[in-house]
């Protein structure tokens, strides 16, 4: 393949010869496991890290190795070189984000998936499908992202690949074609049959790291089978190949291997493809496989279209296009940031075109000001290797800033452009958190607003009737793991309050506010008129404003003031002072004094208009309902059916595997806490659970009665 015209000369691997890819999953499926193989096999470690250890180097938190569970994501980098295809005998870098599969740390999995060029869904062979699957499915597609499928797990009791493939098409839509069939199953599983090259690979049972197996005829028991699953491969390849399609038509079944590698690549990056291998990271099978195939069909930084970004003049279409360019102005994209005990707040950026320098300067639009990049590393989890220069496509992190969060854009001054930001899910719990003597309190400041920075679904409030410090995220687990790292990394003492739901409030019929402030006592005054009409948004869609104003009547300096009034008050709803969701408002009339008119006027006005709007928008109050799937064994299925419904749940479906069912419903936060005990108990141990925010709905009359008399009491306690 001929060098790019792309690649400055210093590059020292070619951009087509990288891949920036993640490992994505339910929490559980093995993603971790799979990922300490790939270091394995790749060289970068010399013994295999475990999950159950505590010694995967990706985990690396305390947290997460005393847990067994992937909290926050870990970058890593690796070389790969295949043996076949038209990328044979070249070494590819492999830049690898190890994500979260636990729900609470979504966060770490959407704005990995941002900047990732391809990704990896792992499954279980026995469960398939899972909730969590659904959801960094769902992901992948928001940022069209293109996905190979590892079923993992293949060695244990149950597995069933052929039932996880038709898991993908039915549960995610997807369009699964298997790469490779698995040899066996279960205890049994010995092997990989390549559908491309019309080979099986059998591992070596005296080895048993995997890194040594034959490569043999299929076996004649899965020749059918093999060929059966070869021709719907060609076929399924086809509808994204024109060389292909037309051999195709005219009845031609005869394709190279490489010729067949290519349609598959070109059918993995249209989005509508999914290449599936079968393995056991834990057993040591397949990784090799899933590596060849990651080379083989996942897109470089080349092959993605070009990103979309906004200019200096657009507000809601971005006008620009980025494009992977090593002689392009830089652009870069800030999508984490860690705090460091010895070198401080590391900032994880995806460079998409120029070249990042250490020493450089380099601007931040949100800011408006420049940021000196002191030291530049590429990460490997969490050990860092220094580095003068990074280019396009990179992965790395810096050192040094000072004005930096999630979501930023860094570029050059005089090319000033603004990448869309990931976008995050609100918290759904809270709790109160008071450092326990007066020495902590400046430590669990500094802890919050260090925690609050890395962690965009984390959200630091002062309650406005008790004065209490508020700690909001995305479940138990999460407030837990913050808690933890206060102890640890800020040496925090602090006690916390009962968790609390974060309920919201919206209107259900369109209303009319009038917001008047007007103040006279001596010298300027103040005064500030804003009439705004309200109506319900579509769920999900938070908020919009539109002004309508015409004539002047309200001067255009004063509009972004009144909005930002309207914003203040929608903090603070009128049912119970919860913040106020899908509104739309239209800001219709006003008016204004030459002289005492004032910016903070009009920020009153806004206030007033919305309180007075709301009341009469007959508001009601919203309780989060989450997603629960639990899965257990046959017997208890009644008991834990019963326990949902006195929770307040809804049903939604059921399934049968064997003598397990997996029961999907529907139930309000405010009864699941604690679940985790409970479904112990009425199972002996043998059930499990997962559960993931779904929406908002309407708390009933009895449940917000409640809310009413806790909110009464707490300001009658000020």
């Amino acid at each position: 393949m001929e060098l790019s015209p792309k690649n400055s000369p210093n590059r020292p691997k070619p951009l087509e010869y990288t891949r920036n890819i993640g490992i994505s999953a339910h929490i559980d499926a093995g993603k971790t496991t799979c990922s300490e193989r790939i270091l394995f096999y790749s060289g970068v470690v010399h013994k295999i890290g475990e999950v159950h250890e505590g010694s995967a180097t990706t985990d690396w938190m305390e947290q997460e190795r005393e847990r067994g569970i992937t909290i926050t994501s870990s970058a890593i980098s690796c070389h790969w070189t295949t043996k076949k295809g038209p990328f044979a005998n070249i070494e590819h870098q492999i830049n690898l984000i190890d994500t979260p599969g636990h729900v609470d740390f979504t966060a770490e999995v959407e704005r990995s998936l941002r900047v990732l060029d391809g990704a990896v869904a792992v499954f279980c062979a026995v469960a398939g499908v899972q909730p969590q699957s659904e959801t960094v499915w769902r992901q992948m597609n928001k940022y069209h992202v293109p996905r190979i499928a590892f079923i993992n797990k293949m060695d244990r009791t149950g597995a069933d690949f052929y039932g996880a493939v038709e898991d993908i098409k039915t549960k995610l839509e997807g369009n699964p074609h298997p790469l490779y069939l698995p040899i066996g199953a279960e205890d049994k599983f010995k092997g990989l049959i390549d559908l491309v090259s019309m080979k099986a690979y059998i591992y070596d049972e005296n080895d048993p790291m995997g890194v040594k197996f034959d490569t043999v005829e299929i076996p004649a028991e899965y020749k059918e089978k093999a060929e059966q699953y070869r021709a719907e491969l060609i076929e399924a390849v086809a509808d994204f190949d024109d060389a292909i399609m037309e051999r195709f038509l005219e009845g031609e079944t005869n394709f190279t291997e490489d010729e067949i590698r290519i349609g598959i690549r070109k059918a993995t990056m249209s989005l509508k493809f999914v290449g599936v291998i079968p393995g056991s990271a834990f057993k040591n099978k397949g990784v090799q496989m899933l590596m060849d195939s990651v080379v083989d069909y996942l897109p470089s930084p080349l092959d993605v279209p070009p990103i979309r970004a906004y200019g200096e003049n657009d507000e809601d279409t971005p006008s620009l296009e980025i494009v992977s360019d090593d002689f392009a102005p830089t652009t870069a994209l800030a999508f984490k940031l860690w705090s460091d005990p010895f070198i401080g707040k590391l900032v994880f950026i995806r460079v998409y075109s120029g070249c990042v320098k250490k020493g450089m300067q380099i601007y931040n639009p949100r800011s408006r000001k420049l940021e000196r990049i002191s030291r530049l590393v590429i990460m490997k989890a969490d050990k860092r290797d220094d580095i003068e220069e990074a280019y396009s496509g990179s992965i790395c992190a810096i050192i040094g800033a000072k004005d930096i969060v999630t979501g930023d854009t860094l570029c050059e001054k005089d090319h000033e452009v603004r990448l869309e930001p990931p976008t995050f899910p609100e918290p759904v719990i809270s709790m109160s958190i008071e450092p326990k003597s007066k020495a902590d309190q400046e430590k669990l400041s500094i802890g919050l607003q260090r925690l609050a920075e890395e962690d965009p679904t984390f959200v630091v409030t002062t309650d406005q009737d008790t004065g209490q410090t508020l700690i909001s995220g995305m479940g138990e687990l999460h407030l837990d793991i913050i808690r933890d790292r206060l102890f640890r990394e800020f040496k925090v003492e602090a006690d916390a309050g009962k968790p609390q739901i974060a309920y919201r409030e919206t209107i259900t019929a369109p209303a009319d506010g009038v917001g008047k402030f007007v103040r006279q006592s001596g010298g300027r005054g103040q005064y500030g008129h804003a009439e705004i009409k309200i109506e319900p948004l579509e769920k999900g869609k938070h908020y919009e404003f539109v002004n309508e104003i015409v004539g002047g009547v309200i001067p255009k300096e004063y509009i972004k003031p009144t909005e930002e009034g309207i914003k203040e008050a929608m903090l603070n709803g009128v049912v119970a002072g919860y913040p106020v969701v899908d509104v739309k408002v239209r800001l219709v009339f006003g008016s204004f004094h030459e002289v005492d008119s004032s910016e903070m006027a009009f920020k009153m006005a806004g206030i007033f208009a919305f309180k007075d709007a709301m009341k009469n928008a007959s508001p009601i109050l919203l309780e989060p309902i989450m997603k629960v799937e639990v899965t257990t064994p046959d017997e208890y299925q009644g008991d834990i059916m019963g326990d949902i419904n006195r929770r307040r749940g809804q049903i939604q479906g059921m399934e049968s595997k064997g003598n397990v069912t997996t029961i999907k419903a529907t139930i309000p936060l405010e009864t699941m806490f604690g679940y985790a005990t409970d479904i112990r108990s009425l199972s002996s141990g043998r059930a499990s659970y997962s559960m993931e925010p779904s929406h908002f709905e309407q708390v009933p009359n009895a449940v917000l009665k409640q809310v009413q008399e806790g909110v009464a009491k707490k300001a009658a306690r000020r």
